[in-house]
């Protein structure tokens, strides 16, 4: 499984920014579609992941309420849409597939597949 996550930037505090996951060549059934991200000097975390048969979503703490994740499945992607952007949103962020059981969608060792790393950064 190949993904490219693209749509990365720098935008203002309080900004919002999409991110786009394009998800090709399923060499595996894929569960799920998550989204995690690195900031500097930090462990790569879990923002969120999202069912690729059924839709169901799960978020961190950290971003509940400010980011969503959705698919498109006629075009084989899946988005973050963040919002209300802090600086601690700051982080390179990762696009990955797993085909793993639901009780794996917030854990990172279970994903599979990943994409290059997208930068945003939030500035004042």
């Amino acid at each position: 499984v190949q993904l490219q996550a693209f749509g990365g930037g720098l935008v203002q505090i309080g900004g919002s920014l999409r991110l786009s996951c394009a998800v090709s060549r399923r060499s595996y059934s894929v569960n799920a579609v998550g989204w995690f991200r690195q900031a500097p000097g930090r462990e790569r975390e879990f923002v969120a992941t999202i069912g690729t048969p059924g839709g169901h979503t799960y978020y961190a703490d950290s971003v509940k309420g400010r980011f969503t994740i959705s698919k498109d499945r006629a075009k084989d992607t899946v988005y973050l849409q963040m919002n209300s952007l802090k600086p601690d949103d700051t982080a390179v962020y990762y696009c990955a597939a797993t085909s793993g059981p639901t009780c794996s969608y917030r854990d990172i060792n279970q994903f599979r597949s990943w994409g290059q790393g997208t930068l945003v950064t939030v500035s004042s």
